[in-house]
Formats: C-alpha cells, sequence, structure tokens
C-alpha cells in the first residue's frame, strides 16, 4: 500500500459528524484513494466476516429485547443506497429487520404532519429499523423544491423561511427522544461526485439488466446538484447531535462505502455490551420439568 493511505479507524472517526457547528460537505472526500493494508479484496473479505458478526449481534439484540436500531441512509440520486442495503444486511434475521423506503407522500400521509409516518415504523425493542431515504427528505428534496409545501397543507403563514430553522429542531428533538427510549440512531449520508454519479445514470442506460433501475425524474434531478448538496450540508449542519451522529461515507468506491458503514454498524452494537439473557425463574423451572418429562420418554432398550 501507499505511503498516504489511511487507516480504517481514523477513516471512520474521520466521517463520523457528532457536532455540526463547524460542518463542511466540501472537506468530506467522495473517494479514498487507499486504506492501509486493506485493498478491494481484503475489504471484501472484511465485509464477509463483517456479515456473520452483524449476524450474531442481531440476534443478540433481539434475544434482549430492550434496545432497538435505527438506520437511515440518504444519498444522492444512484448514491448506492439499495446495493448498501442489500449486501451490509445480507446476514442478518428477516424477522428482527424492517426496512421502509419512504416515496412520495400520499392523500393519508400529507393530512398528518410530516414526522407521523416515520414515528409509526419507527423499530420497536430488540429490532433494527432501516430507512432507504427518510424524514430528511422535508429538509432536502422540499428545500429544493419549497412548491411541494403547498401540497402539505400547512397554512401559508408557517411556511415562512423560519420553516427550515424549525424542522431541523423538530428532527433533533425527535431523534433525541428516540435515543431516550432505547434506540441507537445512525445516519448515514453516501457522499457520491457528480461524475460518478453521471456514470451509473449511463450504465443503467447501456446495461439491459439495469434498465429497471434507471428514471428520467432522477437524471432530471441533476440540474439541482448544487442546491441538493446545499441543502444536504444545512441539513447534515444542523442534526448532527452525540446521540444522532451522521457518518459522511465517501461512496464512489461501493467495496469501500460498504465496509465503512458495516464497521460503524458492528462499533456501535458491540458497545451496547449485549449477552445472552438469563432465562427467568420460572422458565428455569419449567425447563427442568419438561427435560425429566422428555428423559421419561425415552424408549427403553431392548435385552437379549
Amino acid at each position: 500500500m501507499g505511503e498516504n493511505a489511511i487507516d480504517l479507524q481514523t477513516l471512520l472517526h474521520r466521517c463520523r459528524v457528532e457536532d455540526g457547528e463547524s460542518f463542511d460537505l466540501a472537506q468530506h472526500p467522495t473517494r479514498i484513494a487507499q486504506i492501509k493494508d486493506i485493498d478491494k479484496a481484503a475489504g471484501k473479505h472484511l465485509l464477509r466476516q463483517g456479515v456473520k458478526r452483524l449476524s450474531a449481534l442481531q440476534e443478540l439484540l433481539y434475544a434482549n429485547s430492550t434496545w432497538s436500531l435505527l438506520l437511515v441512509f440518504q444519498a444522492m440520486d444512484a448514491g448506492g443506497k439499495d446495493g448498501m442495503i442489500k449486501h451490509v444486511m445480507s446476514g442478518v434475521n428477516p424477522q428482527g429487520v424492517t426496512v421502509t423506503s419512504f416515496k412520495q407522500p400520499g392523500p393519508v400521509e400529507l393530512s398528518h404532519d410530516y414526522l407521523w409516518r416515520v414515528h409509526l415504523v419507527a423499530p420497536s425493542s430488540g429490532r433494527i429499523g432501516i430507512f432507504n431515504r427518510s424524514h430528511y427528505e422535508e429538509v432536502l428534496v422540499t428545500r429544493v423544491h419549497p412548491e411541494l409545501l403547498v401540497k402539505q397543507k400547512i397554512p401559508a403563514c408557517l411556511r415562512d423561511g423560519a420553516i427550515w430553522e424549525e424542522r431541523y429542531r423538530d428532527i433533533r428533538h425527535f431523534e433525541h427522544y428516540l435515543s431516550r427510549q432505547g434506540t441507537v440512531v445512525l445516519k448515514f449520508f453516501l457522499n457520491l461526485s457528480k461524475e460518478e454519479q453521471r456514470k451509473r445514470f449511463l450504465r443503467r442506460i447501456d446495461l439491459d439488466e439495469k434498465h429497471w433501475k434507471f428514471s428520467i425524474s432522477d437524471a432530471r434531478e441533476r440540474e439541482h446538484w448544487d442546491a441538493y448538496r446545499d441543502a444536504y450540508r444545512e441539513a447534515i449542519r444542523n442534526t448532527a447531535q452525540p446521540s444522532a451522529p451522521w457518518f459522511v461515507i465517501p461512496a464512489d468506491r461501493k467495496w469501500m462505502a460498504r465496509l465503512l458503514v458495516m464497521e460503524t454498524i458492528i462499533e456501535a452494537l458491540e458497545r451496547l455490551k449485549l449477552s445472552v439473557p438469563d432465562p427467568a425463574p420460572d422458565i428455569v423451572r419449567d425447563m427442568a420439568a419438561v427435560r425429566q418429562e422428555l428423559e421419561a420418554q425415552a424408549p427403553k432398550a431392548k435385552h437379549g
């Protein structure tokens, strides 16, 4: 590896944003040349190992049924959210995971406050909840296209310039509230370059098996690239906090992005120091009784 290769733990630390006061998205690269002692092959091997470790940690999370985990994924179009979820969560038990993809709100959602549908699908105790896009669309897409606020039935007097600061404050309080109820909140921004997005859009056009991913509306949103970058910068700056940190992940290289997200999730779950819970005394008594019954039902050995 080259002398300028960065250590994995150092890179993970640099990706983490807990205090957005001095956050500058321009200081976070979309591509890391090298991780010390880890090339693409080694990275994929570590990812496979991580999948097994995450599976074991999820089982402990589910068995204890006290803590829960919320993973929020945000990115520009073609940023790799779907592939990230598919690869990183490939080894977990589907019974303990819920993935919610937040599409454009329909009539029912628009008749409620914008956090209503989010709270409904927050993970319950012992479970992992994954948001593929999230409540942050309300300070991203809606900020780039403020005309969408009209559809949300918000009184005109409340749709002034203060609405974004108010929404940032609402989101901070909502996420802090979840953390105080035992939900570990991790938010990932997959930081993609405009050039890499262009290449991925072209692959969707050129490869038959990727046509289903192509969206003319996604391609047209490239016209608002700078506005979206500004919206992401402000969202992260105003909502990063120790109880709900952001992780700005260099996303131009998919294997590296997946490894960084995997390691972040594993570290967060390991900090909970979960262990196999002891059964309640009545369960212990029941097991002893059932053991005696089952042993008594063993077939008798035949003699002669």
